[in-house]
Formats: structure tokens, sequence, C-alpha cells
């Protein structure tokens, strides 16, 4: 599933608001755990670095990637100005959708993926944002919640992402295959949101649908979401699951990002 290029740019602003708003008034030398590197003020400024990273690629429809020293104000305000934070976030995303929109989704353009458009960083902006959003709520104790469509569009594009990553020769992302074995995503709350994961020999396939699996992953699909990206533990009490536990977890040792 993936939407019009329009609705990623609106979604792109809609989420770096929510994410101000939950750092809003908080200590940003706490540390996030999920990011334990990281405090919220070093997740806020990740986050704007990202956009105007992007941006920057895409207005310049630079061939290649773009080095950090070449973007500008890549590095934001520090924690002892929180407004200024807030504000600098708050710019970026609205620079970063504004350009993908006069760029358009076709706009050629460097990506470190298997998609050389600019509606690649549209795409991939959102899911950054909101998974970073997840990030800092985690921090910060503020419930996560999050659109059903989203949440669905952001499984569907790690499973992608692992993909990738697998078919670009990362070593352990390599490691998930193996005929015969299966993992199922089902979210109870949500009929239509079920993805089926199989593995081959040579690799793994997956689609949305039913189906019988090695093991299952169940629960609210924001929870299904945040256990699949590694940001919530099994053993949270918020998902289920049914099955090989071994199985699962194998997947979520060797999924990876870069």
């Amino acid at each position: 599933m993936t939407w019009e290029h329009d609705r990623y740019c609106e979604e792109l602003v809609e989420q770096a608001g929510l994410l101000r708003g939950a750092m809003a008034g908080a200590d940003l030398s706490v540390k996030v755990p999920t990011c334990p590197a990281w405090t919220l003020g070093d997740l806020a400024r990740h986050v704007g670095g990202a956009h105007r990273w992007a941006e920057t690629i895409v207005r310049t429809q630079a061939p290649e990637e773009v080095p950090d020293d070449q973007v500008p104000d890549a590095t934001g305000p520090s924690d002892a100005e929180p407004g200024a934070l807030d504000t600098w976030l708050a710019e970026g995303a609205s620079m970063l959708a504004e350009t993908l929109r006069a760029a358009g989704p076709e706009a050629e353009v460097w990506t470190w993926a298997w998609d050389r458009h600019a509606g690649f960083w549209a795409r991939r902006m959102v899911h950054e944002t909101v998974i970073h959003r997840a990030d800092a709520m985690l921090a910060t104790r503020v419930p996560f919640t999050v659109d059903d469509e989203i949440a669905a569009d952001t499984i569907e594009e790690w499973l992608q992402i692992v993909a990738f990553a697998a078919a670009s020769g990362d070593p352990e992302a390599a490691e998930l295959r193996g005929a015969g074995r299966s993992i199922r995503l089902c979210a109870t709350d949500v009929r239509w949101a079920q993805w089926l994961i199989e593995f081959r020999e040579d690799g793994f396939t997956w689609r949305r649908g039913a189906g019988d699996a090695t093991v299952e992953l169940r629960g609210p699909l924001a929870d299904v979401l945040l256990a699949f990206y590694r940001r919530m533990p099994l053993d949270a009490g918020r998902v289920e699951v049914v099955g090989d536990a071994g199985l699962l977890d194998f997947w979520l040792k060797r999924a990876s990002f870069g």
C-alpha cells in the first residue's frame, strides 16, 4: 500500500507536529530508551536533520549522496533553546514538504534504496518521523497512537527495507531464509491489517492477508508496529506471540536498516 504523493507531504507535516507536541515541555536531556545513545534533544535534531538532508537532495536533484556538511542548518539549536528547536523542527518539515510537492514524485534523485525518485523520500520521511515520534513518546511516557493506514504503510515499508537489505548483501538480513517457516502479523483491532512473511531457501516474501504460520505476532496494530520495529519488548504484555517464538526472535535480531 502506498498513497498519493500529496498525502505523504501532508502527513509529513502532521507527524512532525505530533512529534513536537510529544516533546513540548519535556526535559530534553532525558535518555531515549529505544535509542539509548540519544537524549530527547538528540532525537529531535536527528529527525530535523534528516528532513533537511532529504530536502537538500530533492531540491538539488542530487545524483549522489549529499554529505552532512553540505546541508544548510542541519544540526539545529541546542537543548538550551527549546523554543528555537521546536521552530526549527516545524520549519524543516514544512520546507521538505514544499520541496517534495514542487519536485513531484517522479523527479529523479539519489536515494540509498530501490526507488531513485523524490516520491521515495516523501514516504521514507513520513515513516522516519512516525517511528521517532514513538521513540519520543516512549521516552516521555506518553501513550503512542497512530492512524491505522499510517501504521500499516510503516510496516509494509519496513518489510521492503529488510528485503532490500537482504538483496543488497546485508549479512544479517541475508540470513532471513529457510523454506517451510513463516511469520504472521495480525492486528486484533483492525480486521484487514494482517501480513504473512514466508521464508524460502533464497530469502523471504511477504503479502497482505491471512494464512497459517509458524509463529504469529498478535495485538493492537500500533503495538504490533512497535514490536515489529523493535520498539517494544515482546514480553511487555501488549502483544501475544503464538507458536515458535524463536523464529520471531530470529527475524527481529536480523531485520536491519543500513
